[in-house]
């Protein structure tokens, strides 16, 4: 059975500064592909910490894509990260997710769907409208943002084009029971891997626990990491998800022509 070797990196972030952050997460990287990760995945705005301040985080965001290409290109493997993305022509910076291949190119590029209303997120960052996947190593990968955990629809459109979902995070401690709860609800769901990669640490007056973990598609804890930064490592088999949604066909019993048609 082949699989694919991934890390998720729960890292603190240093707030608004990602120079002094990614100091903090080379060593990390570096773990992360010396114990064989072919994948290795950031939190969500891993550089800046999930600030609202759009216009000092946003213009970073090409300093992060350039560390996350150049970091991919140097180690080896596939680097994945969130960041703020600056607008263009007048539009709201967008909160992103990208994939970095092993040769420094982008194979991917995610915005959240759904920005955090909670926290006004949506009066400074424009939400998303794709869905893109990728495969990576014959594991077709799906990204999506923190808040975007809260609802199904998104896994549900993409789970038959899915084996593994990342969510990545600054998902505060204060609601952590759900983040762990929901993470389980989406593997179970779709039959998939879940990984929710979350940071550590505080920012802006918010305290952050981790709690990163990668689930199984029968929602099964395979890994998990709780209150300092780790490295979370584990394997994810592409025939694992096949077997398992051969064995209990669910997806198979679903109805969609019924509920488009329900009042």
């Amino acid at each position: 059975m082949t699989a694919l070797e991934i890390a998720g990196l729960q890292t603190d972030i240093v707030w608004e500064s990602p120079r002094q952050t990614f100091h903090l997460v080379r060593p990390m990287i570096e773990r992360a592909t010396a114990s064989g990760a072919r994948l290795v995945v950031l939190p969500e705005m891993f550089a800046t910490g999930f600030s609202m301040d759009a216009e000092t985080v946003a213009p970073h965001g090409e300093t992060v894509r350039d560390f996350l290409a150049e970091t991919a290109k140097r180690s080896g493997v596939w680097l994945a990260g969130g960041y703020a993305e600056a607008g263009s022509g007048g539009s709201k910076p967008k909160n992103a997710c990208s994939i970095f291949a092993p040769d420094g190119e982008e194979a991917l590029r995610y915005h959240k769907i759904h920005p955090f209303s909670l926290a006004g997120e949506h009066l400074h960052f424009a939400g998303g409208t794709e869905l893109p996947s990728v495969t990576i190593e014959g594991v077709r990968v799906t990204p999506l943002i923190c808040y975007d955990l809260r609802f199904p629809e998104p896994f549900r459109i993409a789970a038959e084009r899915t084996d593994l979902f990342l969510v990545v995070a600054n998902w505060p401690d204060a609601r952590i029971d759900a983040w762990s709860t929901l993470l389980k609800a989406r593997a179970i769901e779709n039959q998939a891997f879940v990984l929710g990669v979350n940071r550590v640490g505080e920012g802006d007056g918010l305290a952050y626990s981790g709690r990163s973990a990668l689930v199984d598609p029968s929602g099964y804890e395979v890994a998990t990491a709780a209150h300092q930064p780790a490295v979370l490592r584990a394997s994810v088999a592409p025939a694992a998800v096949r077997a398992h949604r051969e064995r209990f066909s669910f997806l198979a019993d679903r109805r969609p022509d019924v509920y488009g048609a329900m009042p």
